[in-house]
């Protein structure tokens, strides 16, 4: 299955642009949708929506900040993805939340609310290669694409079932730990994205520690492009709002497109 992400990302790739898919948290204030435009008109390819969570496992202490801002105000994952079916732009969106939650809602029950919604694919973390089976069905009867991680420690063998199996993007794991904005490329991230572009042809983003233009420039030469997440969020945290994070895509749009300028 080859859905609207992976369709478009691929495009994108084909054409000569490095990747660019921002990160925010969904529901952490009134303007987030609003957020999720001004992105997409500064130059996000695709947009990664957090669905909050009280133990987010992945996430360091910005998106942790965000998440219980966001669940403080009372944001549930039927109100996150209610409010990104409002979002009218023209790239397409995933949602990254934890497994609890989704099995609380029921698989099947998650996967339609995303498709109605307009969503196009879904990250789980802490949901196991080996275990992926009955949210796979479910996602797969709706269109939903899966997303799947890989670690700088991911074995072989294990990372070629990853790859085969991820829908949209390979997510490759800069470095071990949470989310969080570091000063510089971990050298084991650059090796991974080598690694996954060996095995498959579906787009390769390198993500965590992708703080800024230098280092999403050094990243997106071993991959086919970035997420970059904390680095929005802590500007959104700051009360810079929809203005502030769309200069700061438009920024790293900029600097992609200097270095790999697109046909």
């Amino acid at each position: 299955m080859t859905g609207s992400l992976e369709t478009h990302l691929r495009a994108r790739r084909d054409a000569g642009a490095k990747l660019l898919v921002p990160y925010l948290t969904g529901g952490f204030d009134d303007s987030w949708v609003d957020v999720l435009r001004a992105v997409a008109d500064a130059g996000a390819d695709a947009i990664e929506i957090g669905i909050p969570f009280s133990d987010p496992v992945m996430d360091g202490p910005v998106i942790q900040q965000a998440s219980q801002v966001a669940l403080q105000r009372g944001a549930t994952p039927l109100s996150v993805i209610a409010e990104a079916s409002k979002f009218d732009g023209d790239v397409p969106l995933a949602v990254m939340t934890y497994v609890n939650l989704v099995g609380h809602m029921g698989y099947r029950r998650c996967a339609a609310a995303l498709a109605d919604a307009g969503i196009a694919a879904a990250i789980l973390p802490d949901l196991p290669l080996d275990e992926l089976g009955p949210w796979a069905d479910a996602a797969d009867a709706h269109d939903i694409e899966t997303v799947l991680l890989a670690a700088p420690t991911t074995l072989d063998d294990r990372l070629a079932a990853i790859c085969a199996r991820s829908r949209g993007f390979v997510y490759a794991v800069s470095l071990l730990g949470v989310t969080g904005e570091r000063d510089a490329l971990a050298a084991r991230g650059a090796e991974l994205a080598h690694r996954c572009r060996a095995l498959t042809d579906v787009p390769v983003l390198l993500g965590v520690g992708i703080s800024n233009a230098e280092v999403a420039v050094a990243a997106s030469e071993h991959a086919d492009g970035v997420v970059v997440g904390s680095a929005v969020v802590r500007r959104l945290l700051d009360g810079g709002g929809p203005d502030a994070a769309a200069e700061f895509v438009a920024g790293l749009r900029a600097a992609l497109d200097a270095r790999w300028p697109p046909a």
